[in-house]
């Protein structure tokens, strides 16, 4: 198994293509969990809107917010680490499908 690195400060931000080359969303937040060994591995990247503010810690406040101003829901997704591409971590791009995404709700 290759072991890569990725400079995550420099993935914030980025914006994500679906297969067909549309914008999905910017990464906004990544989440990890620690294994046994202590090693830590990325399980999901959050993209879009709604992710900024989960970011934030303001979700709570701005879901109400962007309910009340009839913001669309998919406004963001939850994208497991096996769904990005990131061979080119500046232009990261999906490998399935925008239906498989979970929504940002």
């Amino acid at each position: 198994m290759k072991r890569s690195e990725i400079h995550l400060e420099l993935l914030i931000g980025k914006q994500v293509l679906a297969l067909n080359g549309q914008p999905v969303g910017r990464v906004e937040e990544v989440r990890a969990e620690l294994n046994a060994r202590g090693y830590c591995f990325v399980t999901e990247f959050l993209i879009g809107s709604y992710a900024f503010f989960e970011r934030l810690a303001a979700w709570r406040m701005a879901r109400v917010i962007l309910r009340t101003l009839h913001v669309g829901r998919k406004q963001g997704y939850r994208v497991r680490w096996e769904q990005l591409d990131l061979s080119d971590p500046r232009h990261p791009k999906l490998n399935c499908e925008m239906e498989e995404l979970l929504p940002l709700t």
